[in-house]
């Protein structure tokens, strides 16, 4: 019976040559020219340090930028509030990884109300969707790349 697997996941190598990218851009723009500005990529987030908020700003706009030249989807991106420590302004970047278990009801009731003639399946943090034809289980996948989630989905393990 074919079925595939819906997976989320990110390339934290890809993150962190596009950390490694703003952070170059940064250094060459010259509205940051003697500002105490830096990316850095820690234990799979990114943490933005900057003299203002707007500067914050201008940095999340550049490092999105970097994201999207390496292929990354922003729509992964969580963007903490800013800190303000002293003279310093941070802020964090996580990324979403896995699939939550009220994401994946949510896909789950997604294909059910389609009247798709698949299965869906939880498995810890991906879905597994089984169908008869390898049709059934093509049009799940155009449905839930084109609905909008929130997050980027893989889909992996295709077999028929």
């Amino acid at each position: 019976m074919p079925s595939f697997d819906i997976v989320s996941e990110i390339n934290m190598e890809e993150v962190r040559n596009a950390t490694e990218n703003a952070s170059r851009e940064l250094s060459t723009r010259f509205d940051f020219r003697g500002v105490e500005a830096s990316f850095e990529f820690k234990d799979k987030t990114v943490l933005m340090t900057a003299e203002a908020e707007f500067q914050l700003q201008q940095m999340d706009s550049m490092f999105r930028t970097a994201c999207s030249k390496r292929n990354l989807d922003t729509s992964a991106m969580d963007v903490k509030p800013y800190d303000h420590r002293g003279k310093t302004f941070r802020q964090t970047i996580a990324f979403k990884e896995g699939i939550e278990q009220a994401m994946a009801k949510k896909i789950v009731k997604l294909i059910k109300d389609a009247k798709l003639k698949v299965q869906t399946q939880i498995q810890g943090e991906q879905l597994r969707v089984t169908g008869k034809k390898r049709d059934d289980l093509q049009e799940a996948i155009a449905l839930v790349k084109s609905s909008d989630l929130g997050q980027p989905f893989q889909f992996t393990n295709f077999r028929d």
